[in-house]
């Protein structure tokens, strides 16, 4: 038994270095004072500087956090919605249908969701740029948010919905005061997944983009078909250090929310004992 717990960590150690070990060298070598990857010359802060010197690549980032950040935002009020309509479908059939719709659309390639996108905003006739680009992260980022709230909702205890009914709640209090705090970490979940996956997509934005509006990854890709300069290694290490800060404000969070919880239960149970 110990030596399978042993195997089974160095089998995680050696994963983890596999995945962790490039974002190392370009973390590494956005520091270098040369122009290429080719040699360390030396210490230099001289890519970070060029990146910041970069007008264009400043108003291109400031644009990928608004797309990804109004995009997470309406997903998580439309996928919360949607989730909600699934969990209170009567008939199985009807539940089980627009499940597979959802899981659809996650398992679908982004390559054939971009195509399907351009088609259609084609056939429109409406522009590519900002809006074609917000209005395709947030189809994709919908099922995201679904698949991340409708567990809270299987799980949350019938009991309470039940309690409010009887104490003489309407739909929007209890929804309000009792539904949506219960499943709240699912949503802020649901948001930080839809942010991430939004603030690295490079697929669909390829398709949907235009007259002169980029995203980050999109503008990334363009350079580096150029020749891979450091100045992308230095905004790649910013980009990582950006995810990392995510991880972990969603970490203290949730852990935050949990002791909140636990200090609630651990303050009602006396009372009720002694009643």
């Amino acid at each position: 038994m110990v030596k399978k717990i042993k195997w089974a960590n160095s089998y995680l150690w050696l994963v983890f270095i596999l995945l962790y070990l490039p974002i190392f060298f370009l973390i590494v070598y956005s520091f270098n004072s040369g122009d290429v990857m080719q040699g360390w010359e030396g210490f230099s802060f001289k890519h970070y500087a060029e990146l910041f010197a970069d007008t264009r690549i400043i108003e291109i980032v400031v644009s990928t956090l608004l797309i990804a950040l109004l995009s997470s935002l309406i997903a998580s009020v439309i996928g919360t919605a949607g989730a909600l309509y699934i969990y209170n479908l009567k008939y199985a059939l009807a539940k089980n249908i627009f499940l597979s719709l959802n899981n659809i659309l996650l398992v679908s390639p982004d390559v054939i969701i971009g195509a399907s996108f351009l088609i259609l905003f084609t056939v429109m006739g409406f522009a590519l740029g900002f809006t074609s680009v917000l209005l395709s992260h947030i189809a994709f980022s919908i099922p995201i948010v679904v698949l991340m709230v409708l567990p809270r909702l299987q799980e949350m205890n019938q009991s309470l919905v039940a309690a409010a009914k009887d104490l003489g709640a309407n739909n929007w209090q209890m929804l309000s005061r009792v539904i949506l705090p219960v499943i709240s970490p699912g949503i802020l979940a649901g948001f930080f997944m839809a942010f991430t996956y939004s603030l690295d997509d490079f697929a669909v934005t390829f398709f949907v983009t235009g007259n002169g509006f980029t995203t980050l990854s999109v503008e990334i890709y363009s350079r580096a078909r150029q020749g891979v300069s450091l100045e992308i290694n230095a905004l790649s290490a910013m980009m990582f250090m950006v995810s990392l800060l995510l991880v972990l404000a969603y970490y203290m969070i949730t852990t935050r929310t949990g002791k909140n919880k636990k200090r609630g239960t651990r303050l009602v149970l006396p009372a009720s004992e002694g009643l």
